[in-house]
């Protein structure tokens, strides 16, 4: 019987990871044949934009992020920035007020990017057309608001920008960029090209304004709130659309240990998250909700592809030397197929010398997702803060145009 157990176990085992690169490979070409969009002509009405930046002790480079949203090509007295500034220094506070913005003042007893969002929409009386949702180290490209515009007038109620690497001044900060990157071509361009709805960030989304304050009060999370966020979108019919032009740039982590308390928080939200709403999920796809089924159920059952690279080499390795040969080539085509579709997936110009010396710190970068995976049930309950230190963007691949 014992072994009739191991045998079975294994089988999943074998069928999980096949089903897993399966799913990456579908959605990676379906992104690869997809064709993108250009959009130069933004000549339409424009809409009122509430551009929300909640901030958590982020001193550092607020202010920056002030002055790119200042200077952004959008007539001036069609868009307000509001910074939710939760535990600043009175300094700063001091100097944001001088400047052609708001600030809103929080304070929480545990911080969370949901109640501060929550508390902006109650206080502002304004009325807005669109609802923009940056990080507070976020700069956005010059057009950013006309890219948005443009798509809210033509009839989209919610999108999501394509998020760049701010910074490649470090080897994790390459490999974060280019895990930034596969994540944009699978989860958001690949999606949409099946019809589906794209996958959020948590920064750099836009919704009308009403339909946001009225969802957003419903939600409560520690982590990962665009997860619960996107699937009541979804649900009520919504499509997320992707605007691959639209470029926010995002700061990437730059050291180990940043790195490891980030993934630790993607990972206890995707397992939370899989165990809320795997149910809510198998239900909404007998209703046809396929998009919905995709992100509550699909996207959180998939491993993260960094340890699926790990389990695949492993399984391929071990199964030379102790499994029949078949079980051996089944997992070296499973690897095959990965390689393939992650090629796909990244684009070209971060193929490049500083990948491939990035990428041997990459079983570094695999052992510190495995020891956070084992340490996971520490964070559940804890808002874990990232600290940003970027003023500028750095990345020689990219600018602000």
């Amino acid at each position: 019987m014992f072994d009739i157990a191991i045998n079975i176990l294994f089988l999943v085992f074998v069928i999980y990871c096949g089903l897993s690169v399966l799913y990456f490979f579908v959605f990676s070409l379906a992104g690869l044949i997809s064709k993108k969009e250009s959009n130069s002509n933004f000549s339409v009405p424009v809409s009122r934009i509430a551009i929300l930046v909640p901030a958590y002790k982020e001193d550092n480079i607020i202010l920056s992020t002030a002055a790119n949203l200042l200077k952004l090509d959008y007539p001036k007295n069609w868009y307000d920035i509001f910074i939710i500034a939760d535990t600043f220094q009175p300094g700063t506070i001091a100097r944001l007020k001088e400047l052609d913005l708001n600030v809103i003042e929080v304070s929480f007893e545990n911080s969370t990017k949901t109640k501060s969002l929550n508390a902006a929409f109650q206080s502002i009386t304004q009325h807005y057309n669109i609802a923009l949702i940056c990080d507070a180290d976020n700069l956005l490209a010059e057009d950013f608001l006309r890219q948005v515009n443009y798509e809210f007038v033509n009839g989209e109620k919610a999108v999501q920008a394509k998020r760049v690497a701010k910074n490649a001044d470090t080897k994790f900060a390459v490999l974060d960029g280019c895990s930034e990157a596969i994540n944009n071509h699978i989860f958001r361009k690949g999606a949409n090209a099946l019809g589906l709805s794209s996958a959020v960030i948590g920064s750099g989304m836009a919704f009308e304004f009403d339909f946001l304050k009225n969802i957003l009060h419903e939600i409560e999370a520690v982590s990962g709130f665009d997860k619960p966020l996107q699937l009541k979108v979804v649900e009520s019919g919504i499509k997320i659309k992707y605007l691959e032009n639209a470029l926010v740039f995002d700061e990437k982590i730059d050291n180990p240990n940043a790195f490891k308390h980030q993934r630790k928080r993607w990972l206890l939200s995707q397992f939370v998250y899989l165990k809320q709403f795997f149910v809510p999920g198998i239900q909404q796809l007998f209703k046809g909700n396929f998009s919905y089924f995709n992100l509550a159920v699909l996207n959180n059952i998939v491993p993260p592809r960094a340890l699926l690279i790990f389990a695949l080499f492993i399984s391929t390795v071990l199964s030379y030397f102790f499994q029949p040969a078949v079980v051996f080539y089944v997992f070296a085509g499973f690897s095959i197929l990965y390689f393939i579709t992650l090629a796909m997936a990244l684009p070209k110009q971060l193929i490049n010398i500083n990948l491939f010396s990035a990428a041997l710190h990459l079983p570094k970068a695999i052992c510190m997702m495995l020891v956070s995976l084992f340490t996971i049930k520490k964070a559940k309950n804890v808002f874990i803060h990232t600290a940003h230190t970027k003023n500028e963007i750095s990345n020689p691949l990219f600018k602000i145009k």
